[in-house]
């Protein structure tokens, strides 16, 4: 699934550890989602979308 994460988390100046922090996993983690290794639970994908301050549909593509 290709993702918008990295280029909108920039934008807002956050790390990726800053990120996982704000989402309450590993900085691992939202590197594999960055890098389309892993898929997010949908939980995970809205809370990351809400800490981009973005919508699901604008972080996610299929």
């Amino acid at each position: 699934m290709k993702n918008k994460i990295k280029t909108l988390r920039e934008e807002l100046g956050f790390s990726q550890g800053r990120l996982a922090d704000l989402c309450n996993v590993s900085r691992q983690t939202i590197n594999a989602i960055e890098n389309k290794k892993y898929d997010p639970t949908l939980k995970l994908a809205f809370n990351i979308a809400q800490q981009l301050g973005t919508t699901v549909d604008q972080v996610f593509k299929p």
